[in-house]
């Protein structure tokens, strides 16, 4: 342990102080919650098709009736052999959120570009009930900025999180791939069961849409660190004694930590 050892009455006053960055920091983030809601909007005339639980969809039916629809770009390709370990684990708080969120008038929804079989069986693999689509055969993660071909990362370049990325510079092992294999990429990659080329033509993100009088409308879209907030885990790290305090890609996918690391028993004391 690094900090200061001090009495309560010293502690108090301490915190009082960090108390202050704080409420500075919830008003600030009042303040663009607000500037979120002046943006324009883009009114979405193309017909993107669907395969849910339920059958094919239309992106009017991810709504299920309501006004607002928060979409998360889950990174699942067609090619992946399990969903993203970072997306999971964002995923992870969907459960009970989608449930809340229904309450107030907002569809919470994953969509990912596999097939929804494989959607299907992970679902069923990570125990979550949240809507899952699968948007495989349409042109909507391409169009929302986090699906790209293989022309756009070795040949034309991409743009993501409204940033232009330069090309790949070799399809070969001795390239970018290589390079990025034991980086968090790299290690993510692989437990996804594909290469860093493959794995990195998905992206991250979470866009929101509203519907009236039957038109459709993209209200907003965020990418990268834009996630954070949505990363539930990294909000009480942030809290614990010892903060992130990461060196490596230390999370798993729920069902595969070891009893040692993960696994929490009852604390209750009588």
């Amino acid at each position: 342990m690094q900090r200061d050892i001090v009495s309560r009455d010293v502690w108090i006053e301490a915190r009082k102080g960090l108390l202050e960055a704080e409420k500075e920091l919830t008003r600030r983030s009042d303040e663009v919650a607000k500037l979120r809601l002046q943006l324009p909007c883009v009114r979405i005339d193309k017909d993107y098709k669907f395969e849910t639980d339920c059958g094919a969809s239309s992106l009017a039916d991810l709504f299920q009736g309501r006004s607002q629809l928060l979409v998360y770009h889950f990174m699942f390709g067609p090619e992946y052999e399990a969903g993203c370990v970072s997306c999971s684990a964002i995923a992870d708080s969907f459960n009970g959120l989608h449930l809340h969120l229904a309450g107030h008038d907002v569809t919470l929804c994953a969509v990912s570009s596999a097939p929804i079989a494989k959607l299907a069986a992970y679902k069923k693999r990570m125990g979550w009930t949240f809507p899952w689509a699968s948007s495989g055969g349409s042109d909507f993660n391409q169009d929302f900025g986090v699906g790209f071909t293989e022309q756009q990362q070795f040949e034309i370049g991409l743009n993501y999180n409204y940033r232009d990325e330069p090309v790949w510079l070799q399809r070969s092992d001795e390239g970018m791939a290589s390079r990025m294999q034991n980086s968090p990429v790299g290690i993510n990659a692989a437990m996804t069961g594909t290469d860093v080329a493959t794995y990195t033509r998905e992206r991250p993100g979470m866009s929101a849409f509203q519907i009236e009088s039957g038109v459709l409308y993209h209200t907003y879209s965020t990418f990268a660190r834009g996630l954070d907030i949505l990363w539930s885990q990294y909000q009480w790290l942030d809290r614990a004694p010892m903060g992130r305090n990461e060196t490596a890609v230390w999370w798993r996918r729920h069902d595969e930590y070891k009893k040692s690391q993960g696994e929490v028993s009852c604390c209750c004391v009588s």
